[in-house]
């Protein structure tokens, strides 16, 4: 009996401990997965973003315009690039200092290094301590050097978001600092108080954009820490305001840039991109503050490694539809007047994405085809192997999918995978014969079947 009893105590403790674990599952999971979708940056706005493809992996309140402070420094890194490509500036081409640039340079509240007005500096010593220093007077005479002055710099600079596609965008100046920092000197066209804003989809997709066009930019911007004007009066240690590079306080792994931005407007705001294997990441974070509410350069990194590691745990990149798909029941298209009466068709180049591992089952692909190529229907011989006649697009069934930074989606061509040839005139005669007697004949069918 007292066996019995026992027995009948552990089922009741089993039975307790399973409805325990069932209410675990499908109280607490759900929660982490929804924690998982939602990782609550400490961030007036953030993005992470796939950098070859620009699949954005996450984003919170990304459309909204915000000061960027010096993260503009991307778009003047970009039109330095581009004077230098098109041979309108050279590197090692010199700056005389202009009573402007001199006047910033000595600002001790801002970042700078040096500049005397009887000195001349190199478009390459320049740039290093704009990518590594974020030196604003530096800044200035690269916007200088370029377009004349800074006025029509910032013109080239909003024209050039416009050809990008940055929407909600205003560029003031060149350097990201508050016009009211530049004392009475702000680019003409431009107002005292006037600040730069962008959205943090637009900070990522120029970021995206500077990485994709000159890439070089990293050698630069991975840099620790260098001394401007080496062995001079002037000798100025400039440690990286990114303070993610490795050896730095805040250092990560595969940190190698991009750009730093802090003023009052914008608060402590950082574009950073990391690389890992194959994976480049690039995550941007506006106006951190830590648990407290308080903005500090600390926040802006935390917040970003909470992105990176958000990242780089979850997704991994998987092919979602692989080369030579085909659809069912939607292999072929019909062709007329050819030797054959239908061709296959098949996606042409697989299609791979950076995804979370766990939501692979919820893509699925959409065939769509290009009308244009049909008549009635059918395709008209001769038909050429790897003709486009459409593409696959990626659907996501369930959960968040936050898209592209250009607004498009995934996608692959559909082509047809073999050659058609066109009959000759016989054929196409008995072709039309026999259509001919099928026609008379369906006809003759339902004359007779009417009479009846």
């Amino acid at each position: 009996m007292e066996v019995f009893i026992q027995v009948k105590n552990v089922l009741k403790m089993t039975m307790l401990l399973t409805v325990m674990a069932v209410f675990l599952t499908t109280i607490i999971i759900p929660q982490q997965a929804k924690a998982e979708n939602s990782l609550n940056i400490m961030a007036d706005a953030a993005i992470l973003v796939d950098a070859e493809t620009g699949k954005i992996l996450y984003e919170q309140n990304s459309e909204a315009p915000l000061g960027i402070a010096s993260m503009t420094k991307m778009m003047t890194e970009y039109l330095l690039f581009e004077a230098i490509e098109e041979g309108r500036i050279t590197w090692d081409q010199e700056y005389k200092v202009t009573d402007y640039t001199y006047k910033i340079s000595q600002d001790l509240r801002l970042s700078n290094v040096p500049l005397r007005k009887d000195e001349s500096y190199t478009i390459q010593e320049l740039y290093e301590a704009m990518a590594i220093y974020s030196a604003n007077a530096a800044t200035i005479g690269i916007a200088e050097t370029i377009a004349g002055t800074e006025g029509e710099f910032v013109r080239l600079m909003n024209e050039k978001a416009a050809e990008f596609g940055l929407k909600d965008t205003k560029f003031v100046n060149s350097t990201g600092l508050s016009n009211k920092d530049l004392m009475g000197m702000q680019p003409e066209g431009t107002g005292p108080t006037d600040e730069n804003v962008m959205p943090a989809r637009s900070v990522a997709l120029l970021a995206k954009t500077l990485l994709d066009t000159y890439p070089e930019v990293l050698e630069t911007t991975k840099i620790p820490q260098k001394v401007f004007r080496e062995g001079t009066d002037d000798a100025t240690n400039m440690e990286n305001w990114n303070s993610m590079l490795p050896g730095l306080i805040y250092e990560y792994e595969g940190v190698d840039g991009l750009k730093t931005g802090t003023t009052d407007f914008a608060g402590h705001s950082f574009t950073g991109t990391a690389k890992r294997g194959d994976t480049r990441l690039i995550a941007v974070v506006m106006k951190a503050v830590d648990s407290e509410g308080v903005g500090s350069y600390k926040a802006r990194f935390d917040a970003t490694r909470a992105l990176f590691d958000f990242g780089f745990g979850q997704f991994t990149t998987e092919e979602i539809v692989p080369a030579g798909y085909q659809f069912e029941g939607k292999e072929t298209l019909p062709v007329t007047k050819g030797k054959e009466d239908k061709v296959n068709i098949a996606v042409k180049e697989p299609i791979k994405m950076l995804i979370r591992t766990v939501d692979k089952d919820s893509y699925k692909p959409e065939l769509v085809i290009d009308e244009s190529v049909l008549a009635d229907g059918e395709m008209e011989a001769g038909v050429d192997k790897d003709k486009v006649v459409g593409t696959v697009k990626v659907a996501k069934t369930e959960g968040t999918d936050y898209g592209y930074l250009d607004g498009k989606n995934a996608g692959a061509e559909v082509v047809t995978t073999e050659k058609v040839e066109r009959a000759n005139w016989f054929s196409l005669s008995m072709q039309a014969v026999g259509s001919f007697f099928s026609t008379m004949w369906v006809g003759a069918v339902d004359f007779v079947t009417g009479l009846f």
